[in-house]
């Protein structure tokens, strides 16, 4: 973020919807509007482009939808942790924008590295906290529902233990535990009785070791593998 703005890019085939958008954002304090996009490859080439810190991409697009754009701009770029532990920018966080939450699309894109998703019919308010808390990221986005898409995956695909689990320290898999409920650093760290230093630390290990971009990614791997059960 250049000088604490959140550089945001709208992906969207409706101009209306990329208008309204704008308008919201850009009346925001440290938010702004730096692009936009009328495809899916549309998208991927202007924020490879522009680089900004947030994109919020609709789940379906002309040419390639949103979750074939997501996985294109994301398997370009280095695998990034949390942002206060990495020395450069590991590329944007895309928030997909969709009208059903429990749209599969939605799970998809989650998998290929979304780091959440928006409904189309937020509010103004939700719809700025949301793009606030995915460029600080250090909680989910709706955590219930990530939650929820990824137990439900999980009841239909048997899960297989993964090899990171065994690796994980006692305390790394308190930390991932705690954040598949949605908690932020500080509320981890209260929990736990450590600092938000040590918290950070404990999960810059757990997405190392469990391979995930970010928070998002490690509690679906943590459902899909079994390590966190539904329920």
């Amino acid at each position: 973020m250049d000088g604490g703005t959140i550089r945001i890019v709208l992906a969207d085939d409706e101009r209306m919807v990329r208008t309204a958008l704008r308008v919201i954002l850009d009346a925001e304090p440290g938010l702004e509007v730096v692009g936009e996009a009328a495809t899916g490859a549309e998208a991927v080439s202007v924020v490879r482009e522009l680089r900004p810190d947030v994109v919020l991409m609709d789940v379906r697009m002309p040419e390639i939808d949103g979750i074939q754009a997501t996985r294109q701009i994301l398997s370009s770029l280095p695998e990034r942790a949390e942002p206060s532990e990495r020395a450069e920018p590991g590329g944007p966080r895309i928030v997909v924008v969709t009208t059903f939450e429990n749209d599969a699309y939605v799970y998809d894109a989650l998998r290929v590295g979304a780091a959440g998703f928006l409904l189309k019919r937020a509010a103004p308010e939700e719809l700025v906290s949301a793009v606030r808390l995915v460029a600080r990221s250090d909680s989910l986005l709706y955590p219930a529902a990530v939650r929820g898409l990824a137990a439900e995956h999980a009841r239909r695909h048997p899960p297989a233990a993964p090899p990171w689990a065994a690796r994980l320290t006692e305390r790394e898999a308190e930390v991932l535990r705690r954040m598949a409920k949605g908690l932020t650093n500080a509320e981890i760290a209260a929990g736990m009785g450590v600092g938000p230093a040590t918290v950070k630390s404990h999960v810059a290990a757990v997405l190392a070791k469990t391979g995930a971009r970010d928070r998002t990614q490690a509690v679906i791997a943590a459902y899909e593998s079994g390590f966190i059960t539904p329920g």
